[in-house]
């Protein structure tokens, strides 16, 4: 009997401390604050809070591109707990996302930490908030969570915060130094706010072109919170911003969703006041750009917001600021636990009403949708990648669509030709109704003109769908009956001879440069012809891809069965000839069909260098065309023999540290002598000022006198302008993210796979002149060709003539010139092809 109890008492104990939550001190062993958590505690610490309580779950969403795992922590009462997927369900219905009546349903607030890097103190919030919720003593946690569920992310980016983390605890002094000037306060190139691949994830929500987004947005589509924060961190001297949000605002945000950012913010309000804590509203974070943390879900029908506390990468553990004071890593988390805190407590008091207008928000976007346009027609006759991808982007989004069941003429505006034209109908034409749940959301993704109360705003102003993928389409005024879309997929077939001639490719997408990528990477010799042409009833454009056996030889029967496995593994359509003879146009073996000869890439990076402008051709290469890429730094760029490059590609950055006058005419040498270099963006700046090099901001000497004095005449009017006004007569002189239909010279290399036209995305108001010397392949002919976004008045005059793509010849080589950016943000995906051809084609 005594063997018995004895048994028995200690199965209590072992179920006691099974059950026993620690502190965040007592399972880190510091007080949270005193340093930075690595990302693998962080996530050691959620594992025990959800193994010791019963009202917790967590979920592993997905995987960094370095295999950090990411999470999410799902808290309500252990009543709503019990039948929490009746609940996800039913809340999921009142948003019209599936089908039924919701018969029980109870607000989401969704709290999402650290989406930049070293913005750190998120994080630790994150655990401080986490253990708030489960504390059995706090009676206003357990009040909450009766009549809500809260869903902790403790970090978006752990690549980016652990990058800076690590850094912080090599570097910083023991005690921690508050000197700004201490090392511990500036860190090196690239820093910790982005991503693995340099991606800004709180610009990627809706482009989604990185994987902790693709991830996020799954989980995000299941439980589609009512509230949802995005926690953030400012420069150092800044005190704290909360909503309400800075105009301007978009349209189809609603009255409601206005009026609660005042209802939250107020509430924080009360307690910063109550601590003596300095904070600011209504400035600067505006709700316009769709892709951001507080946007897309107020798209999606939450109250969507940011949070932005003092400090960010400068602050570490403790800074002094300008004004003298101490800002602590302790203060940061209090800040930031206090809107957290107040956040869920505002969504509790405030859950009946949360939840009916949740309701009617969903309600009004499938029966009453806003915006001037009910449906956007995408033309069947769009290339079938791009209509493919497009469909993979409304699938991740969870918006609906079908194909016209009508063949009407019907008159939208076409945003081919920015105006309202006529067109007929097809069964193969894509089609997006606004009268759905996702409605907003469509409306803000796809209209052609995004309406500003407001020029002065916090990024872009132009995105539309069709301009950025560059897809021939129409908005509508009223909606089109559908039929359920089949399959829009490239099957990877080869039509033709079994052991044929040469084998024939399109080449107008980035899945074909992927084909192209992984054929030289097998060693297979590939041709493109630079004249269009026709063979056996098929008409291909200049840029197809060519690929002879002729030159194969030495694979023997594997030339066969790698370019098959090739066309099945990347969805080509292959066509194999049994000729090098064509119909039309130049014969195989003429001079116009070029051998493509692999080129070995190196891509710079490092100080002066942009890294988010690194980032994204890093990703390019290495997870959308998967070409090997040498990445270079410019801390050593100048002992690197150039010689065993081909291509050598300068991202946007500033470069007269690192490209002296010496080191210009050392890369002049190198590109006569057959190298082609990539510039863009701002790295066009160091060769428009070189004489080595033909590029140049103004058409004469005449033209530059006219433009410096226009620009003293500004700057002199600008001085009398009264202060509190400067800012806003400034953006006159600025373009943010319009869009441009420019032209597109399609028989130059550099052009090919385009029509002779081109959407460009302008981020900046920098000119440069027609080339003199080289092929102007792209063109800004005026100002009229603004069909998008804000561009300032001054900016505008100076935008005629005005230089887009261009190609320099220089003996052997070339020089290809970026003006604008064709892989913004990875979203740009009209501009990739353009890109490519900058690596491939030009210059073979």
């Amino acid at each position: 009997m005594k063997v018995v109890s004895f048994l028995i008492t200690i199965f209590l104990i072992s179920i006691s401390a099974i059950s026993q939550t620690n502190t965040p001190k007592e399972f880190l062993g510091y007080e949270l604050g005193e340093r930075f958590t690595r990302h693998h505690k962080v996530i050691e610490y959620f594992q025990h809070i959800a193994q010791t309580n019963k009202n917790v779950k967590l979920i592993k969403y997905g995987e960094t591109y370095e295999k950090r795992p990411l999470y999410l922590a799902v808290i309500t009462s252990q009543k709503n707990f019990e039948k929490l997927e009746n609940l996800r369900l039913n809340h999921l219905k009142t948003a019209g996302v599936i089908e039924g009546s919701a018969t029980n349903d109870i607000p989401i607030t969704w709290l999402s930490y650290n989406v930049h890097g070293n913005e750190a103190v998120s994080t630790e919030v994150a655990i401080k908030t986490l253990y708030t919720l489960v504390d059995s003593t706090n009676k206003d946690a357990k009040k909450w969570l009766e009549n809500t569920i809260v869903i902790i992310d403790p970090c978006i980016n752990p690549d980016g915060r652990d990058r800076y983390v690590n850094w912080y605890n090599q570097y910083q002094n023991s005690p921690y130094n508050i000197n700004p000037d201490s090392k511990e306060h500036h860190e090196p190139w690239p820093g910790g706010r982005a991503n693995h691949y340099l991606f800004d994830l709180n610009r990627d929500w809706a482009w989604a072109t990185q994987i902790e987004s693709q991830s996020r947005l799954v989980e995000y589509n299941k439980w589609m919170p009512n509230v949802h924060v995005d926690f953030h961190e400012q420069g150092v001297n800044k005190p704290y911003y909360f909503a309400p949000a800075a105009e301007p605002y978009h349209e189809v945000i609603t009255d409601f969703q206005r009026e609660f950012q005042v209802t939250i913010g107020k509430n924080h309000a009360k307690y910063f006041d109550k601590n003596g804590w300095l904070y600011f509203t209504k400035e600067r974070f505006d709700l316009l750009y769709p892709s951001y943390g507080d946007t897309y879900p107020t798209y999606n029908g939450a109250i969507g917001m940011t949070y932005e506390q003092g400090g960010s990468g400068r602050a570490g553990l403790g800074i002094r600021t300008s004004e003298g004071g101490l800002l602590t890593l302790k203060d940061r988390i209090a800040h930031h636990y206090t809107t957290g805190l107040s956040t869920i407590e505002v969504s509790s008091l405030h859950a009946e009403k949360l939840k009916k207008e949740f309701a009617s928000y969903f309600k009004n976007a499938i029966q009453h949708p806003k915006g001037k346009y009910k449906s956007y027609v995408v033309k069947g006759n769009n290339d079938i990648d791009k209509l493919s991808s497009l469909k993979k982007f409304l699938d991740r989004h969870q918006i609906k669509y079908g194909t016209a069941k009508t063949t009407k003429t019907v008159k939208g505006f076409s945003y081919l030709d920015n105006s309202t034209k006529t067109t007929k109908l097809s069964n193969k034409d894509l089609v997006i109704n606004t009268n759905q749940s996702k409605s907003n959301l469509i409306n803000v993704l796809f209209e052609p003109q995004v309406k500003l109360k407001d020029s002065v705003t916090y990024d872009i102003t132009a995105w539309s769908l069709p301009y950025a993928r560059g897809l021939k389409a129409y908005a509508l005024s009223n909606t089109v009956a559908i039929n359920k879309v089949e399959n829009i997929t490239v099957n990877g077939e080869v039509s033709g001879a079994t052991k044929p001639y040469a084998y024939l490719s399109k080449w107008n997408n980035i899945a074909d440069a992927t084909f192209l990528g992984y054929l030289l990477k097998q060693k297979i010799k590939v041709r493109f012809s630079t004249l269009p042409f026709t063979i056996e009833g098929k008409e291909y454009a200049a840029g197809s891809l060519i690929v002879t056996r002729t030159g194969n030889e030495k694979l023997g029967d594997n030339f066969d069965k790698i370019v098959r496995r090739a066309a099945k593994k990347f969805n080509r359509n292959l066509n194999a000839v049994t000729s090098g003879m064509v119909t039309k146009g130049k014969d195989f073996g003429s001079s116009t069909v070029r051998y493509l000869k692999a080129p070995k890439v190196a891509l710079l990076s490092g100080r002066g260098v942009s890294s988010l402008g690194f980032g994204e051709i890093w990703h390019f290469f290495e997870q959308q065309i998967k070409y090997p890429v040498t990445v270079l730094d410019t801390e050593y760029f100048n002992s690197v023999n150039l010689n065993k490059y081909k291509v050598l590609i300068l991202p946007n950055g500033l470069y007269k540290k690192t490209l002296g006058k010496e080191k210009l005419v050392e890369l002049k040498k190198w590109i006569q002598n057959g190298g082609r270099l990539i510039a863009i963006d701002r790295a066009l700046g160091i060769f428009a000022d070189s004489e080595e090099f033909s590029l140049s901001k103004y058409k004469d000497e005449d033209e530059k006198k006219e433009k410096e004095k226009e620009e003293k005449e500004l700057k002199e009017k600008l001085e009398l302008e009264a202060y509190d006004n400067l800012e806003r007569k400034s953006i006159s002189n600025l373009i943010t993210g319009s869009i441009f239909k420019v032209t597109m010279d399609n028989t130059h290399p550099l052009g090919f796979g385009y029509d002779n036209s081109y959407h460009t995305l302008r981020l900046n108001s920098n000119h440069y002149a027609y080339l003199k010397k080289g092929t102007n392949v792209s063109v800004i002919k005026s100002k009229t060709d603004l069909v998008s976004g804000f561009a300032g008045g001054n900016a505008l005059k100076n935008i005629d003539k005005s230089l887009v793509f261009g190609v320099e010849k220089m003996g052997k080589g070339a020089v290809i010139y970026l003006a604008d950016n064709p892989l913004f943000r990875g979203f740009w995906e009209n501009g990739k092809l353009i890109f490519c051809n900058a690596v491939f084609m030009v210059g073979q």
